[in-house]
Parts: C-alpha cells; structure tokens; sequence
C-alpha cells in the first residue's frame, strides 16, 4: 500500500493499491478492483429542500419533473468526468426514481461490467416526510425508524427501483442511541439480504458518537460467524476530523470507507474556509 501522507488523492472513498491516471485514482472498493475512487450522493438532487448552502439557488426548478431533467444532467456530467459511484437513499426524496430512470435511458450495465459500467448504493432506516415541500412549517423532512419492519418495506422499495444494479445497501445514520446495532431483528433481516440478494452491507453514520458507533458496528457478526458489514459512510472533512482514527481502524479491517460531506455541506466553499482548502489542494499538487 502507499504512503498515504504523499498520496494526492482527489476522491471521496478510501481503498487499498491507489493508482493515478489521467481522470481519477482508482483502487478497490467492495471487493472490486480498479474502481474510480469518486462517488456522487445525491441528497441534495432528489428533492427540493437540503441543507447545502446554496441549495435553493442552485436548484433552480423544483418541480418533479424539474428536478429530474436536473438530476439526469449531474448524473451525466459525472459519468463523463469518470465518477462510477453513485449513492441513494429512500429519504433522498425521488432520488433512487430518478436514478432508476437514468440507469434505464442510459443503458449503463452493473460493475464489473467495463470502463462505463456503475456501482450503485443505497441506504435505508429514514422516511421521507416532507411531501416534496421546501417549507415545512417546522416539521421534519425525514424521520427515523430502524426497525425490522422498515428495512423489510423499504428493501423492497429499493430492490423494486435499482434492481440488479444495487450493490450496496446501508443503514442510513446509524447510532448508539437508535439501538440498531444490537436489534437481533434487524441484524437477521440484514444477512438475509446479504445471503439472498448478494448485496454488500454498510452503515452511514452521523451525530458526536460516529467512532464509538462505527467500533460497535465492526464486532457487529452475522450468523455464519463473519462480519455483517462491508463498508462505512463518515464525515469525514477540515472541519471534522474526529472520526479519523475510527475510520483507519475499519480500513485496516477490511471495509470500504466512503468520506461524505467532504465540502461541509458548502460550508468549506466560502471566505476563509476556502482560502484554507485552497492552501491545502496547493501543497498536495491538486484542485479544491
């Protein structure tokens, strides 16, 4: 492996044999070889209301149909740029809809499969609530419920959307408080999935306790005795570092780490905050 204090590396997932080309590094991720390390979410194009600063601005149609001609066209620029990551969420709004039908008009077929070939993932555990509103009147977009009966009905949403090109299926923000963890019920309805659909299985993460989270998630075993989970979703930026050390340890295990929320949701693209991202891209030799 690389010294990875040298490495330039311009992606937002972090694996083992990094090789640089002319577009992207690639390495491996979920057990395939040669992947473009970048990857493209899309919470913030698969529905009107997110919290990225500038995210009313940049959206600028926000019906439906609007959006979706909107999320087609960042689907294709980074296909084009060379992104084959492509990561979803049942609370994401329409986002696995819209994704579906890009996969469908595009005709891009599931990794390995060839240089255009894509890695879908998508994560259950939050209900869309907000009913395609920007104002909610205070109350919340999403709500969660990590419970055996929502991962069966939402499973099934997802795998009826992505079909056989979903590789990756993660609960969305696991914590220790929510108790995911240690329901016996879940963990079981997860194998399963894994057993039966081939699936890999992740965890997203979020709040103040994602290393404790994410240590209790690396004993966390199926019942044939292996670890339940492939890969880990972090913040992971300038601003928020706390998760580092964690998140080595579950590389050094064998999960694929993905860093989300690597601008600070935009904050890390304005005044100071980008001038200092713009001092460190310098010293590495690559673009903010």
């Amino acid at each position: 492996a690389p010294d990875r204090r040298k490495v330039r590396c311009r992606s937002s997932i972090k694996a083992d044999n990094m090789v640089q080309d002319t577009q992207v590094y690639r390495g491996t991720f979920l057990g395939m070889e040669q992947v473009p390390l970048l990857g493209l979410g899309l919470a913030a194009l698969g529905r009107p209301g997110y919290i990225n600063l500038g995210h009313s601005s940049d959206i600028q149609q926000k019906s439906e149909e609007g959006m979706r001609a909107q999320c087609e066209g960042v689907l294709d620029e980074a296909h084009r740029l060379g992104v084959r990551y492509f990561d979803a969420a049942r609370s994401y709004g329409r986002a696995e809809d819209f994704l579906s039908g890009w996969l469908a008009a595009r005709g891009h077929a599931k990794a390995p499969a060839g240089p255009e070939s894509v890695i879908v993932g998508s994560k259950w555990g939050y209900i869309y609530t907000a009913g395609w509103r920007v104002d909610t009147g205070g109350t919340p977009h999403e709500v969660k419920e990590h419970t055996a009966p929502n991962l069966q009905r939402q499973s099934a949403e997802s795998a009826a959307l992505l079909g056989s090109h979903l590789h990756l299926y993660q609960i969305h923000s696991a914590t220790l408080d929510s108790g995911v963890l240690e329901a016996g019920d879940v963990v079981e309805g997860l194998a399963a999935l894994k057993r039966e659909k081939g699936w890999k299985l992740g965890l997203s993460l979020s709040g103040v306790q994602q290393a404790e989270t994410l240590r209790k998630a690396l004993g966390v075993v199926g019942p044939d005795g292996r670890p339940l989970f492939d890969s880990v979703q972090a913040t992971w930026n300038l601003m928020e570092q706390s998760a580092g050390a964690a998140l080595a340890e579950a590389h050094a295990a064998g999960m694929s780490v993905i860093v989300k929320e690597g601008m600070a949701n935009g904050r890390l693209l304005q005044g100071a905050a980008l001038a200092a991202l713009q001092a460190v891209a310098g010293r590495y030799g690559v673009a903010p």
